[in-house]
Parts: C-alpha cells; sequence; structure tokens
C-alpha cells in the first residue's frame, strides 16, 4: 500500500528538504500541486483532503487557513510553522521525550519543533526529571544558526555578495533583543521550567547547522552536581536514541585545537549533546542541523512514526 502525501508549502527550504526525504520512500505516492495554484483554496482543499498525510511548511496564517480546508478525519497533519507548538489538541513532535512516541504514533495532529526549541529542551527536560535541575531555576542559553533558517528571503540575502557587503553580514549578528522569540513558549512548556528562559540566538553568514548552549551553576542546583553528573544523567536518558547521541564526557578529541565545531551534523537527523565544565560551571552544547533534526527531518521522523514505519526511513543518523 502506497501513503499519499502532500506538502502544503513545497517551493519552502523545509518543504524541498521533505521532498529530498520522501524520495527515497518506496511506500509514499507524492501528491504536487501545480505551481500556479499552490494558492488557491480550491484546489488546495483538493490535495489537502485526498493525502493520508500533509505537511504544512507555512506562514502561520496560512497554516491555520490549511487547517480550515481539511473537511475529513482521514488526513493527518504534521506541522512545520510556529503555530499549534503549545496548543493541546496538537502533539509535540518530539519523540526523545519520554513517552512521547506513543503520543505521536497515535496522533492526527503533530507540530514540528522549532529549531532552537529542539536542542534547548532535549538538554533541560531530563535534568529536571532526574531532580537536579530545580524548575524555577534562571535560564540563560544562546544558540548559534546558519542562515537558512531564515527561509528563501534570509538565504537570499546572505547569498547576495552586494547585500553581504552593504548590510555587514559577514559578521555574526544578535537578534530577538526584545526576548520575546517565537519558540520560547515551547521552549518554557515543554522543558518543564515555571518561567523562560533568557534566550539569545544568533545568525551567522554560513549555510546551515546549529549550536544551542545552556550554561548552568551547580552551587545554585539543588544537588550541587558537577558536570559529570549532568553528563551521567544525560547519557542514561538518551542511551537507546537513535538520533540523539550524548558525546564521550572528555570531548577534547572532537573539538579543533579547543575550537567547537557547529556543522558536523549537517545533512543527517542527528544530534549530538556535549558536557563541558569544571568546578561549578557547567556549559552544555547540542549541535545539529537546523534544516535536518530542527525541521524537515524531524517532520519525517514524525511522519514514519504516524504511519507505523521503521523511524530512521529515509533518515541518516550516522555521520
Amino acid at each position: 500500500m502506497k501513503y499519499k502525501v502532500f506538502v502544503d508549502g513545497q517551493e519552502g527550504t523545509t518543504g524541498l528538504k521533505i521532498f529530498e526525504y520522501l524520495s527515497k520512500l518506496s511506500d509514499i505516492e507524492v501528491l504536487r500541486i501545480d505551481y500556479d495554484k499552490r494558492k488557491d483554496p480550491k484546489e488546495r482543499s483538493k490535495f489537502l483532503n485526498t493525502a493520508d498525510i500533509v505537511f504544512l511548511c507555512l506562514p502561520d496564517s496560512a497554516a491555520k487557513e490549511s487547517i480550515a480546508l481539511v473537511k475529513n478525519e482521514k488526513t493527518k497533519i504534521i506541522n512545520a510553522s510556529t503555530i499549534f507548538r503549545t496548543d493541546k489538541n496538537w502533539v509535540y513532535g518530539l519523540p526523545e521525550l519520554k513517552n512521547q512516541r506513543d503520543f505521536i504514533r497515535n496522533a492526527s495532529r503533530v507540530s514540528v519543533p522549532g529549531c532552537h526549541a529542539t536542542g534547548f529542551i532535549l538538554t533541560v527536560r531530563p535534568l529536571i526529571e532526574a531532580g537536579i535541575l530545580q524548575q524555577d531555576y534562571p535560564v540563560t542559553c544562546y544558540s548559534v544558526t546558519g542562515y537558512s533558517g531564515a527561509g528563501r528571503s534570509g538565504i537570499e540575502e546572505y547569498e547576495n555578495s552586494t547585500l553581504v557587503a552593504e548590510k555587514k553580514l559577514n559578521v555574526p549578528r544578535h537578534y530577538a533583543l526584545q526576548l520575546n522569540h517565537k519558540h520560547i513558549p515551547e521552549m518554557l512548556l515543554y522543558s518543564g521550567l515555571l518561567y523562560e528562559p533568557l534566550f539569545t540566538p544568533i545568525k551567522a553568514n554560513y549555510a546551515q547547522g546549529l549550536a544551542m548552549s545552556v550554561p548552568l551553576m551547580s552551587r545554585y542546583m539543588p544537588k550541587n552536581p558537577s558536570a559529570k553528573d549532568v553528563h551521567e544523567v544525560l547519557s542514561t536518558y538518551f542511551e537507546t536514541e537513535r538520533f540523539v547521541h550524548v558525546m564521550p564526557y572528555d570531548s577534547e578529541a572532537y573539538l579543533d585545537e579547543g575550537h567547537f565545531m557547529i556543522s558536523e551534523c549537517n545533512h543527517t537527523n542527528r544530534l549530538e549533546i556535549f558536557v563541558f565544565g569544571q568546578k561549578d560551571k557547567i556549559n552544555i552544547i547540542s549541535r545539529y542541523d537546523n534544516l535536518g533534526k530542527g525541521a524537515s527531518g524531524a517532520a519525517v521522523q514524525n511522519m514514519n512514526l504516524m504511519l507505523g514505519f521503521d523511524e530512521g526511513n529515509s533518515l541518516v543518523y550516522l555521520r
């Protein structure tokens, strides 16, 4: 049996990557809407209601319009936009959280996590569940990401040499400085924290790859854990996972003369967690492809679970 899959928003960065993954699956029939009809509600409705699985790779407002066009209970929806990620009627598509796979397998509505939120939640949630990080800890975090996460307009901007020179895009740029980044609500809800983290994203002039850093001070944590204690908790939590790997505690071998390499997980669905520290200072860094585990790869991973496929179908988890 072939499952019919429709990507609504097939021309965007996430949609194109999903097509790439789907092309490797013999059990999938990809439905393609004519380019000049992709915004026609009647034509979109036909595709949305014919498909077994729909990927929404759209801005939030357009995603809401697509949901309203689905008139049957058969079509399952995987939402890659920000909207619905904290909606209780939608399942959060992060399988590596405890017991989350069963919710995803039985769901008809799943939201793919935001790229920044993915690394943050997978870092913080296990520590809170283990009781070594309290829910009211004043968490700060920052991420460095490639420009592809900004979508087509961001890619066009950074790949235009004239604009790069005019706007000085050759250096990293902090953004969302009003501390209102769109991923913060899901970072709060699914991490288990009581208060929003202070999150600073940084966009840099390279295409893809993301590193999320969460620094902690153990003297403010209830059990005064060492960096190695934190490493052991995370290692145990993810020890059976295919896509999330806690790297060896002595990780100097994975650095380039002491420098962290952000893009090592590019073109995979792999996420690697590193724990560094000394005395009461701990730094946890997760790295992954913002277009892979941070977007399209995660979307396909959820589809595999929802259709009863092997979770790793078409996805790369080794490097």
